[in-house]
């Protein structure tokens, strides 16, 4: 096939994997809201979080929603029972999106022979793809169903928006793009994103989740899936925002340059790193950890998507 045929190829199945992330949406967001409740076991999960101790220097933890220590030994997250008709079919539908996901990032690497997220547009793809395997491989492993009707609308919107907004092109990329750094550093940034991306569903759904919504888990196991996929991902931004400055200096010759970039990678770094200090050091748990690791996401998407839009610098290579 060739350049151009490889290219359309890509975009359908862009478009396919957002058809199939808004019905794997459709079939989980219809299992959590006719699934089996778990009211008796969530909520007293939820009670149970109040009664917690506050490790001694846990000042501004919130003590009225305060969440039993994570540890290795802590029973795996549950959703509502076993997987219904509409959550199966969903979950397969999820795979299938995430096939065509994959399939697209590797026809429009094959069709501008290169490494596909030289663009915004290419990034975005690749990002959503990567939230989706966050999710996909957590579930193999655990049973996190109910992160599934939030992840793959986040990723069909994240998608929508590339096709429409973000939309490049397959061509060449700048000469500072061609380098086999970028298969290092914006790899690396691309995992990280899409673990913190599973990370900041989990504490959303932490903080709105309430008795009348007892379909899903418990705060302490939203609050233990988010933690779990920070500490993860968290090395892999460190190396990515390490890998940057040395192909910063290999490209413009200096490692650090105050660019907006650089600047708002390093923020997303101090604001996870302040998450994981608090949890360690002086015990936060509940709705105050929560709260700082979803501010920590806001520089997260600030810097992957509002410094390439809103503020010009020697990472304005986006063509957006």
């Amino acid at each position: 096939m060739s350049a151009e045929q490889l290219a359309e190829l890509s975009d359908l199945f862009v478009v396919a994997a957002v058809l199939l992330y808004f019905f794997a949406m459709v079939g989980f967001a219809i299992e959590l809201a006719f699934g089996r409740a778990r009211p008796d076991k969530a909520a007293a999960a939820d009670r149970s979080e109040v009664r917690q101790p506050v490790a001694v220097g846990a000042a501004g933890a919130d003590a009225a929603d305060v969440t039993p220590p994570i540890d290795g030994a802590v029973a795996a997250p549950e959703a509502a029972g076993k997987p219904s008709r509409a959550g199966t079919v969903a979950l397969a539908l999820a795979w299938l999106g995430w096939a065509a996901n994959l399939a697209a990032i590797a026809t429009r690497g094959l069709a501008v022979d290169r490494w596909p997220w030289g663009n915004m547009y290419e990034f975005v793809v690749a990002i959503c793809f990567a939230a989706v395997t966050a999710f996909l491989g957590t579930q193999i492993r655990y049973n996190v169903r109910f992160l599934g009707a939030f992840v793959t609308l986040t990723a069909a919107l994240g998608l929508g928006l590339a096709v429409k907004f973000f939309y490049t092109a397959a061509g060449p990329v700048v000469p500072a793009l061609d380098s086999y750094w970028i298969a290092i550093h914006v790899s690396a940034a691309i995992i990280s994103s899409g673990l913190f991306t599973l990370a900041g569903v989990s504490g959303v759904l932490y903080l709105v989740r309430g008795d009348g919504m007892s379909r899903l888990p418990s705060r302490a196991d939203l609050e233990r899936v988010a933690h779990r996929a920070i500490v993860f991902s968290f090395p892999l931004w460190t190396f990515a925002v390490i890998a940057g400055a040395l192909w910063a200096d290999r490209a413009w010759g200096r490692y650090w340059g105050w660019d907006p970039k650089e600047v708002w990678s390093f923020i997303t770094w101090v604001a996870y790193a302040a998450y994981l200090h608090a949890k360690v050091t002086a015990g936060w748990r509940g709705r105050a950890a929560t709260i700082v690791q979803l501010v920590a996401f806001a520089c997260l998407m600030f810097n992957l998507i509002g410094v390439n839009i809103f503020i010009s610098g020697l990472h304005s290579y986006a063509d957006v």
